[in-house]
């Protein structure tokens, strides 16, 4: 895993940005996309330089069960606002949050997926670790599949909702066999409420009570955080 540490975001997210044109000019066309407010400023910065998705082709880390694409709280929703209406790729696919058989649609997806190799996957990270909606406890060898959201998860999420009570409790991911099929990988981890979790990550535990631990094992893995090493004062 390559760690680079900014002090300021803007900086963060202008090396992001640089990091998926160099990752297309190399020949990627097959993008695995990630949402939260996370994600948000960096879409803003894609969506100002001039690149061209249109010969690329997306796939969605998740979705949530119960919610349809002209939800605003959608994660397709979110896509065509934050990144698609501006920069359309040549084809985008997202999980049907409202599939009648929801675990039929995580088998639908993943063959999917099995047919296009991600060239690059773009990752945030939870508070608990997860990366995409796989909570801990989530298998290594998990494929796309339905998941019950953690509380902490769906508390984290309550913000974009008008009450915790209208968060899904259920979505849809890709599973963790599925993200670690990239042949890249970017995982952008902001702000302090991420910084245990973080070093959990970078101390290459490799335990499926942090999700996120996994990516020790990926062999193209680039981290960006704009957490600084703490200084630890010896009395």
């Amino acid at each position: 895993m390559k760690l680079e540490r900014f002090s300021l975001k803007e900086d963060l997210y202008t090396r992001a940005v640089d990091i998926i044109v160099q990752a297309k000019k190399s020949g990627a066309t097959t993008f695995g996309l990630a949402t939260g407010g996370t994600m948000e400023p960096l879409y803003a910065k894609i969506r100002e330089i001039d690149v061209d998705f249109s010969n690329c082709i997306s796939f969605n880390l998740d979705e949530y069960v119960g919610l349809g694409a002209k939800h605003e709280q959608s994660y397709a929703c979110y896509m065509d606002q934050h990144l698609f209406r501006n920069k359309p790729f040549k084809e985008s696919y997202l999980p049907n949050g409202l599939a009648d058989h929801p675990a039929e649609e995580a088998v639908r997806y993943e063959s999917l997926l099995q047919q296009h190799t991600l060239d690059f996957q773009l990752l945030g990270i939870g508070q608990n670790g997860h990366i995409g909606f796989n909570e801990p406890g989530t298998p290594f060898d998990s494929f796309t599949h339905l998941v019950t959201l953690a509380q902490s998860t769906r508390q984290a999420n309550a913000r974009f909702f008008e009450s915790i009570d209208e968060v899904p409790t259920q979505a849809l991911t890709m599973g963790i066999q599925s993200i670690m099929r990239a042949k890249c990988i970017l995982l952008i981890a902001v702000g302090e409420a991420k910084r245990d979790v973080l070093e959990r990550v970078l101390a290459s535990e490799y335990t499926e009570d942090v999700p996120a631990s996994v990516l020790s094992k990926h062999p193209n893995v680039i981290i960006l955080t704009d957490l600084q090493e703490e200084e630890h004062s010896h009395k």
